[in-house]
């Protein structure tokens, strides 16, 4: 990952119940295809129905190759961007609805998809609607190894210590974290870049849907923790330059990953 800057473009969406989701779409698709000279840009979570409007999710499930995915695999390759387009709410015909987030390439092509594994809600909402994703995800990008966790995730550290043994250089996570808790958002997104060492870069939601006010303040954090970028609590897009090239000076220069006693991968039997 040495040699360059990344260009990241984070687009903190107001997300309302009042807005139909094909305008919706038709609007962010527009605000992708204006970060062409970008490397990465991100989306909010379930920007395309609302993470607390949970009465649209089951008429709104749409399947990986739906009018989401097709309008953001078409902006994704205006742009020649990588595109992170946040999550959807994903049909799956043969089982539950997910909350699944779309990893398109530069030509346009959906290259990951990761289903969320911790379900917010308790015993309400994600908790039980939607079904828990089971697998770590990673993507290999020419400009470092992207880890792909969701909102709730930021909550649990095994996951990003699991992306990290993956090869996760870059942390990219959606959400729509509710303004009550804003405070916690930014804490955390600092916290998981600390501990492993590894850019996050934290997309959120704006606005208010199933009446529920969102944080905003998406933020961008380094290896060392400083915050390189962080939007109000409006819709706003922020773009961030960096060097990836410091996620292995930061490893190299402070080596606390050595220094692990507990929760080490195994060794591969040959």
């Amino acid at each position: 990952m040495d040699g360059g800057s990344v260009r990241a473009s984070l687009i903190q969406l107001a997300v309302s119940d009042a807005e139909p989701p094909q305008e919706r779409r038709a609007r962010v698709a527009a605000l992708v295809r204006a970060q062409e000279g970008a490397d990465l840009v991100v989306l909010p979570e379930l920007w395309p129905l609302g993470g607390f409007s949970y009465d649209a999710w089951s008429g709104g499930a749409e399947p990986l190759d739906g009018p989401t995915a097709e309008v953001m695999s078409a902006a994704a390759k205006a742009a020649g961007v990588w595109l992170h387009a946040g999550s959807i709410v994903e049909r799956d015909p043969d089982g539950p609805i997910y909350n699944t987030s779309l990893l398109f390439a530069p030509d346009g092509e959906l290259q990951h998809t990761y289903r969320k594994i911790h379900r917010f809600g308790f015993d309400s909402g994600e908790a039980v609607a939607m079904g828990a994703g089971q697998e770590i995800v990673t993507a290999a990008t020419d400009f470092g190894t992207l880890g792909l966790a969701t909102c709730y995730d930021l909550r649990f550290p095994e996951l990003f210590r699991a992306l990290l043994d993956a090869g996760a250089e870059l942390l990219v996570v959606p959400a729509a974290w509710p303004a009550r808790r804003r405070e916690h958002w930014t804490l955390f997104a600092r916290a998981r870049a600390v501990e492993e060492q590894a850019y996050v870069l934290a997309c959120n939601n704006a606005g208010t849907h199933g009446g529920v006010e969102q944080a905003g303040h998406s933020i961008v954090v380094d290896p060392w923790g400083k915050v390189l970028a962080e939007a109000g609590a409006d819709e706003e897009v922020i773009t961030v330059e960096f060097d990836p090239g410091e996620v292995a000076r930061a490893r190299a220069e402070f080596p606390v990953h050595r220094d692990r006693l507990l929760g080490i991968p195994a060794p591969v039997q040959r």
